[in-house]
């Protein structure tokens, strides 16, 4: 990943400080007494399915602004990609809405999904669809979220 960071500073910090709120649900997991853990594995759950339905908006975003005309504009696979993490962090609700085991279960898909779509943005720098610096700032923050999605999924 020779990907030399050029995104502008406050985009790092901000991005990693999106993982607090993961963190923070974590250690309530870990330090917490059962009374707070059903509220924390939700807010875990919530957590990162808004974020992993975000990334699916800044992969289209990335569509969005690619080269105009036929030969340079964004592969259909991109639009795709974009569209999925909305739907399927949306289908990791579906146990608790019929009632089966939730949300450690839906945690763990959620952080494999989000591990994966680091897949995604390999393949988006290698399409030339990301600005300078993307995967530095990517990588990190899909494997950090992801495993600590994980982490909950497990406690």
């Amino acid at each position: 990943m020779n990907d030399h960071p050029r995104l502008p500073a406050l985009a790092r910090v901000l991005g990693f400080a999106g993982l607090l709120p993961q963190a923070a649900a974590l250690a309530i997991l870990i330090l917490g007494g059962p009374d707070v853990r059903f509220a924390a594995l939700s807010l875990a759950y919530a957590y990162a399915a808004l974020i992993f339905s975000f990334l699916g908006g800044v992969w289209w975003g990335l569509a969005v602004m690619a080269p105009g005309g036929a030969r340079d504009e964004a592969p259909r696979w991109v639009w795709i990609a974009a569209v999925a993490p909305s739907l399927l962090a949306l289908a990791t609700a579906w146990p608790w809405v019929v009632g089966q085991t939730w949300p450690g279960p839906s945690l763990i898909a959620l952080g494999l999904l989000i591990t994966g779509s680091l897949t995604v943005d390999l393949r988006l720098k290698a399409a030339g669809l990301t600005p300078p610096g993307w995967l530095a700032l990517r990588a990190p923050l899909s494997l950090g979220l992801g495993l600590l999605t994980l982490a909950a999924g497990l406690i």
